[in-house]
């Protein structure tokens, strides 16, 4: 199946036509209009040097927030209130940190200039949000996505200190949950985020979810 090649109109193929990997297409732009529209649809964006990248994959990783899974260490921390939680306190500091945040796995990051540009756009829209946790004042960990409807799109998390990342996340899912948000979309596999509860469910069911989510 070819690879889509998008243009300046604000469009996106079925998700069905992605390839094996779950590339769908490339190029257009990060305007707020077509991120929107992606995660409506079931897509996200990656880069590629310079050039947008958008994805679905088949399966696709998420977390029920009913599954959240919290290990005896991470009780113990978040008992003795560890680190202070806020939230869409320091978004433009968070993406930024999880931006220049080293990752083993990675070479270089995905979050180019032209990304944080159009996130915090989206932040400033109300569409993107950020959860902070922080220690003796200063940032320590967090993550940011974007929130539609009951469904929340993890986007990237980062940590300065240890188990600043996941505390802000358990803490976040916590709060989404009492907020009626019923599904958070992980994109792709972690084990880091497998050890909280997320686990693999097909891109059909997936796109069902988001039609009524």
């Amino acid at each position: 199946m070819p690879l889509h090649v998008l243009n300046g109109n604000v469009w996106f193929p079925p998700v069905d036509e992605a390839l094996p990997d779950g590339l769908l297409a490339i190029g257009g732009d990060l305007s707020a209009e077509r991120l929107l529209l992606a995660y409506q649809k079931g897509i996200f964006p990656w880069f590629d040097g310079n050039i947008p990248l958008w994805w679905s994959p088949d399966p696709r990783f998420v977390l029920f927030p009913d599954e959240l899974k919290i290990s005896k260490s991470m009780k113990a921390l978040l008992k003795r209130n560890t680190f202070g939680f806020t939230v869409n306190k320091a978004f433009a500091e968070v993406i930024k940190a999880c931006k220049e945040t080293e990752r083993n796995e990675q070479d270089g990051t995905w979050i180019t200039n032209e990304v944080e540009s159009a996130y915090n756009q989206l932040h400033k829209m109300g569409f993107a949000h950020s959860a902070e946790v922080w220690q003796d004042g200063k940032l320590s960990g967090g993550l940011y996505g974007v929130r539609m409807g009951n469904f929340f799109f993890g986007e990237s998390m980062f940590s300065h200190i240890s188990n600043a990342s996941k505390y802000a996340f358990i803490k976040y899912v916590e709060m989404l949950k009492s907020e009626g948000i019923e599904l958070i979309d992980c994109q792709v596999y972690t084990e880091h985020l497998e050890s909280l509860g997320a686990r693999m469910v097909d891109r059909k069911q997936f796109i069902n979810y988001l039609k009524h989510l």
